[in-house]
């Protein structure tokens, strides 16, 4: 142990400093960001199935109301109503994504952040320190289990979903955070929330909804385990450096511990967070700019011959395996998880920010002009992609036009994360198309405007009634 203490007793007493004395103004103004986005996704995913299922299972279990859900504006227990926000945060796949851990942060912490906050009356700011802080240590334990010689992260090469692992514990130390624990309490929230963690990716590979779940469940158990040691349990303070602890228990001993604290306060794995443009897997989001970049040139459908989509050699089986169903997908849903089908509706024009979610309904899927294009792309490895990935998802597309031309557009960096970064104008569109599936158009302003006013200290409970009212 060093002087400092564990690695899990120095995140804790960060964190207890931060709660003291505040985040840096530049992460406040992210985490408005990142609220926004986060409340547009869960008020856009209100019609998923898991959605319906959370929110049915949480009404029998009843308690004391103290947060609202966004599935229906019901007021419940701080657990459950995270549970069914993290669960609508993640349902479309529209939430952000860190790199090159390829964790979703926001969808696990937010959730526990807000139910908290409401809970107790947090301001705004309170709210945007803990969300920050949780945030960061969720990145941070993803980046411990980053492996550069793998080029992957070891939770998922062992079918571990990292994000529903680590933010587990970034959302205790958020609700330990506006509960007021100290750095002592703190280190326990750590230690009880990495028993409470789990997420297995199998669904991913052969079906199944469990994993829209996994986001919601994080944040449900990391304010169980702040409020566990905020009445008295105790976590081992060696819990993420330890021979039975967490990063050699899930992780073995390909880790790297030091990440969790190096730069502390200094440097900030969240103002590395990407934000989604479209609502799709993020490994077709460089193939999708590609596309719009050859539309805006004036490429049409009826000039093309042939598409050769280039991607990272990792991601093709997700993107373009089997080729049959790619080209084909069988719904909405999988047209999400399709090289072929994306830039193909990319190409024709979608809605949004390039698509929206109107690209990815089962009429769309079916599109026979959709469908004829997606039919003549061809996804291949691409050596400069590959060597790049997991730090960027980029992408080489080539169009093979009917005059015999070929034209190509490589896309290095995605459009979203902090060397693309969306423009302020660019969050409220996405937010709008995002909040008019469940809230009526002229009273999105209103909502936007409550999230900005987090950053004037508004109280967080103000939010969320106004947002809840609406459902």
């Amino acid at each position: 142990m060093s002087p400092a203490g564990t690695p899990a007793q120095q995140f804790a007493a960060f964190a207890a400093r931060t709660a003291a004395h505040g985040a840096p103004d530049a992460l406040r103004d992210d985490l408005v960001a990142r609220t926004a986005d986060l409340l547009g996704n869960c008020l856009a995913a209100r019609d998923a199935e898991p959605a319906r299922v959370t929110a049915a299972v949480v009404a029998e279990w009843g308690g004391t109301p103290a947060a609202t859900s966004l599935a229906d504006g019901r007021r419940l227990p701080a657990p459950s109503a995270a549970l069914v926000n993290g669960t609508l945060a993640h349902s479309l796949d529209f939430d952000d994504t860190h790199l090159p851990s390829v964790l979703h942060p926001s969808a696990a912490v937010l959730p526990a952040a807000l139910a908290a906050a409401e809970a107790v009356g947090a301001s705004g700011t309170a709210y945007l320190d803990a969300a920050a802080v949780g945030v960061e240590l969720t990145c941070r334990l993803g980046m411990a289990g980053y492996d550069e010689e793998l080029g992957n992260s070891v939770f998922f090469e062992h079918g571990q979903h990292a994000t529903a692992i680590c933010g587990a514990v970034g959302a205790a130390v958020a609700v330990g955070m506006l509960r007021g624990l100290d750095a002592e309490g703190l280190t326990s929230a750590i230690g009880i929330a990495a028993s409470t963690g789990a997420g297995i990716i199998e669904a991913n590979r052969t079906g199944g909804t469990v994993k829209r779940v996994h986001c919601g469940w994080a944040a449900h158990a990391g304010v169980a385990a702040a409020d566990l040691a905020r009445h008295g349990l105790t976590g081992p303070p060696t819990v993420l450096e330890g021979r039975f602890g967490f990063l050699r228990a899930f992780c073995g001993e390909r880790t790297h511990v030091e990440r969790v604290t190096d730069d502390l306060g200094e440097h900030w794995e969240t103002l590395r967070v990407f934000t989604k443009p479209y609502p799709c897997n993020h490994f077709t989001h460089a193939g999708i700019d590609a596309a719009l970049r050859m539309r805006s040139d004036g490429i049409t459908a009826e000039r093309v011959v042939e598409l050769t989509l280039g991607a990272p050699a990792p991601v093709l089986r997700t993107i373009a395996e089997p080729a049959e169903e790619k080209a084909a997908p069988r719904s909405g849903y999988h047209a999400a998880f399709s090289g072929p089908y994306t830039v193909a509706a990319a190409l024709l024009g979608g809605g949004g920010l390039g698509l929206s979610h109107d690209d990815f309904t089962d009429t769309a899927a079916a599109d026979p002009a959709r469908l004829a294009l997606a039919g003549r792309v061809r996804c291949v490895a691409d050596e400069e992609s590959t060597a790049i990935f997991p730090h960027q998802f980029p992408a080489v597309l080539t169009a093979r036009l009917d005059s015999g031309e070929s034209v190509t557009e490589r896309i290095v960096a995605n459009r979203g994360g902090p060397d693309r970064p969306l423009g302020d104008d660019e969050v409220a569109e996405k937010f709008r198309t995002n909040a008019v599936r469940s809230v009526p158009e002229q009273d999105v302003p209103a909502v936007v405007d409550a999230v900005r006013e987090l950053r004037g200290g508004r109280r967080v409970a103000d939010l969320m009634d106004r947002t809840g009212a609406l459902l």
